[in-house]
């Protein structure tokens, strides 16, 4: 049986943000001197216990194989981090966002090494091809025709799911990757859309896109236009709300050019003068006409001055209020979903459709067709067996 090695007893700990006091009094060790008793398993001086490392694993959000690592991990390459972050985010949030980049950079890693043993690595021209100083419409243009996904196409779409389906389909024809990805594996280790809205891995060869699946579903479009935005100007890295880089600014404008004429942001009338109420139903008015997030929305009438920044902080907290509630609901009501056509879901035709073929032709195995798709090896055949995305 391995040895535990303390050195990442301690990384653990403090890659979740806890004081050993704080990591004592949740691992359940009581009494006087609890935090030296830790402190103690960490130096080596003692072995912690087979339920203590269990212990240690729920409440440090690491998988128990973890504990016997000959050194803590490298820190995920989160590329370039975009991110404004209004606020402190939840205890632990950035040790689970880093685990979870470091599972999509070992995937991104396996489909980009099984194309190259299946002489499929043909580098796609759009990635990097793009420049801010191009301009907003010149970018919205070229996204457009390389998606084929035109403005009325979008509109025309039943839902929002379907809505984001037509574009998920256009990008992953070019040959983008696009994951739905907001935790490790279950809701116990949710990443709060507050911490990260989207992610691109620009790779000429296989770029992925991973989407917060728990923001709100209305937003998952502007989301995958943005970071299509970061793939074409080739550019890695992470992305959350309300961006101040310049960068940021430009991909968003982008996204919301792509869905939306700044002259119809008038239908809603002079938004200044009306009762936050009743702005708040005009808002979503407009937004369910045209498939759009009510966030998204709000965001436009505040950079084009139609609104100040009070109100639409007022506007978009009430909005998250109104996510953080629903989807607490789903998930109470989601024990009966088939788990094979969540996890199709998740993953994307693209990925299914490759992982299908590239195990078909030995350029996966099994083992790593199941890491790539996020499931157990003995799951692949039924998971790829029929790729009809929900």
């Amino acid at each position: 049986m391995p040895k535990v090695n303390p050195q990442i007893l301690k990384w653990t700990r403090e890659a979740a943000s806890l004081s050993l006091e704080e990591a004592a009094q949740k691992l359940g060790m009581s009494g006087d001197g609890a935090a030296e008793r830790l402190e103690a398993i960490e130096g080596g001086d003692k072995d912690p216990t087979r339920p203590m490392l269990v212990r240690m694993s729920e409440k440090y959000r690491r998988p128990l194989l973890t504990f016997y690592l000959l050194g803590p991990p490298k820190k995920s390459d989160k590329g370039r981090d975009f991110r404004t972050l209004p606020e402190a985010p939840p205890t632990g949030t950035e040790a689970l966002l880093d685990a979870l980049l470091r599972d999509l950079h070992a995937r991104q890693g396996l489909v980009r090494a099984a194309l190259k043993e299946a002489e499929e690595d043909e580098p796609l021209g759009f990635v990097g091809s793009a420049r801010i100083t191009d301009g907003v419409n010149s970018l919205v243009e070229s996204i457009r025709q390389t998606l084929d996904v035109s403005l009325e196409d979008f509109r025309q779409q039943r839902t929002i799911d379907d809505a984001f389906k037509l574009l998920r389909a256009g990008a992953e024809r070019a040959g983008v990757f696009v994951l739905l990805m907001g935790n490790l594996g279950s809701h116990h280790t949710d990443i709060d859309v507050r911490a990260f809205r989207g992610f691109a891995l620009a790779d000429a060869v296989a770029p992925f896109i991973v989407i917060n699946e728990k923001d709100s579903r209305a937003a998952w479009s502007f989301t995958l236009l943005h970071e299509l935005a970061h793939i074409w100007l080739g550019q890695t890295g992470i992305s959350g709300y309300d961006g101040e880089e310049e960068v940021e600014r430009f991909c968003d404008a982008v996204a919301a050019r792509y869905l939306l004429d700044p002259q119809e942001l008038q239908q809603i009338g002079a938004a200044a003068s009306i009762k936050p109420n009743e702005l708040s139903d005009r808002i979503g008015e407009f937004a369910n006409e045209r498939n759009l997030s009510r966030k998204m929305v709000a965001y436009n009438l505040w950079r084009a001055g139609a609104i100040s920044a009070v109100a639409y902080r007022r506007l978009s907290d009430s909005f998250d209020v109104e996510r953080r509630a629903l989807q607490a609901k789903g998930r109470e009501s989601e024990g009966g979903a088939d788990y094979y056509v969540v996890r199709r879901h998740r993953v994307g035709s693209a990925l299914l459709e490759l992982v299908r073929r590239m195990v078909a032709g030995g350029a996966l195995s099994t083992v790593k067709a199941g890491r790539v798709l996020g499931v157990k090896p003995t799951n692949v055949d039924r998971l790829v067996a029929n790729d009809h995305v929900a």
